[in-house]
């Protein structure tokens, strides 16, 4: 991917196909890896968000981003990424997703998980975390398997929802 097509690089929208599909895993680390994880994470901070998979930009591949609010020099790619060790109660919170503006699902996931990935080198990694960044990791994976946070919504929060969802629709119709 050259510098022009990832300085073109922006967040997709739903109800963008690119967002259902499972993502391949990553084979290949190199600077074009290396640069894709940076412009995913200015994009990322660009948006205020904490985490930011590859075909939220387009790239169906398994690697996603995460940092922290405020601190754009602290984030982390993750590469080939699985979890284990989901534990602790499932806890109902609201997420919001960068793909999807404007929507705000209650979901319950995991209170703490282990990631196992590859770093941008190819190395192996693995961390354990608990709380937002487990969740955040929870719901970037779900990404690269092509699930979405609508396909978590009750009841209440479709109807909560419905307006800002046909937004959406219609914009990426028009």
């Amino acid at each position: 991917m050259s510098d022009l097509e990832l300085d073109t690089l922006t967040i997709i929208k739903y109800p963008d196909p690119r967002l259902r599909k499972a993502c391949d895993p990553v084979t290949v680390f190199d600077d074009n890896l290396r640069a894709l994880a940076t412009r995913m994470v200015e994009l990322m901070n660009q948006a205020e968000g904490i985490g930011l998979a590859a075909p939220q930009v387009g790239i169906l591949s398994q690697m996603f981003v995460c940092g922290v609010i405020g601190k754009p020099d602290e984030w982390m790619a993750f590469v080939n990424p699985t979890l284990a060790d989901l534990d602790g109660p499932m806890e109902a919170a609201e997420e919001g997703c960068l793909s999807i503006p404007d929507v705000n699902v209650t979901i319950r996931r995991a209170v703490s998980c282990r990631i196992d990935a590859l770093d941008l080198d190819g190395n192996p990694i693995a961390y354990t975390a608990s709380d937002l960044i487990a969740r955040c990791w929870q719901h970037e994976c779900d990404h690269l398997q092509g699930r979405l946070i609508v396909d978590r919504m009750s009841p209440a929060d479709q109807v909560a929802n419905r307006r800002a969802l046909k937004r959406l629709e219609s914009r990426f119709r028009g």
